[in-house]
């Protein structure tokens, strides 16, 4: 599993500090009012809307929330004027870096993005300059529980489309798709039996740069922290390999 993607996880699993649910709150209703405003309101026939839905449960947010974007994303309660953005970069270590935003000013984002890049040792780039070392896939995450079954769960996976099962991590499977594939193999592993904990299309880097100073780790770590923890930032994806040790201790 690559450093970002243990980076992901580790902070998926961590509960939601008190001072930060504002934030939580305020990216999954943007994601879910561009997805409703690019797909239509019905999560049935928009598979991205489901997929944000179900993120924004996992992350506490009540269903008055939720309903509100969908309401305006499908234009029935005032939607604000949100567009969706990427800016690419490199941070410490030459780390490539794509950073995906939905924003209703374009100017500000742009501003505060080119700022934490300075601020912690990193470069935004042109468009193009990193993007092609990322390429869409699905990640769907297993649970391991008492049950588990790592044959079992290579079968079923194969038989559903999957491309590729991984085990390094000790409380989860992962198992990469299609990112077309992402909704029928959630819907066919729940049914075997598996706990699903997310299932999401993400960029996975092609290439990765391994970060041997701790210093470097840090620094990229602050980072990638200050994007995530801004408004307007949805996801950020980074191509690094760290010891786990480190971003553990970052996090806790």
């Amino acid at each position: 599993m690559s450093g970002h993607s243990k980076w992901a996880n580790i902070k998926r699993q961590k509960a939601v500090v008190d001072s930060k649910k504002g934030v939580v709150y305020a990216k999954m209703s943007r994601e879910i009012i561009v997805a409703a405003k690019l797909g239509g309101g019905d999560p049935a026939g928009n598979f991205r809307l489901r997929q944000a839905i179900d993120r924004a449960k996992a992350e506490g947010v009540p269903n008055d929330n939720i309903q509100r974007a969908i309401e305006k994303g499908s234009g029935a309660g005032g939607a604000d004027n949100f567009e969706e953005l990427v800016y690419e970069g490199y941070g410490p270590g030459g780390v490539a870096m794509l950073v995906k935003c939905a924003t209703d000013n374009r100017n500000r984002t742009a501003g505060d993005v080119r700022l934490y890049f300075s601020k912690h040792g990193g470069n935004l780039g042109e468009s193009g300059c990193v993007n092609w070392m990322f390429k869409e896939r699905g990640e769907i995450y297993i649970k391991k529980d008492a049950k588990f079954d790592e044959e079992a769960l290579m079968l079923a996976a194969l038989d559903a489309g999957a491309d590729d099962l991984e085990l390094s991590s000790e409380e989860e499977a992962l198992v990469i798709c299609p990112p077309e594939k992402v909704e029928t193999l959630r819907t066919e592993l729940s049914k075997a039996g598996y706990t699903v904990v997310s299932a999401e299309s993400t960029m996975a880097p092609s290439t990765t740069v391994e970060i041997s100073s701790q210093e470097t780790g840090k620094q990229l770590l602050k980072l990638l922290d200050a994007l995530e923890n801004h408004d307007d930032v949805q996801s950020v994806h980074a191509n690094f390999e760290m010891d786990q040790n480190w971003l553990t201790e970052f996090l806790t």
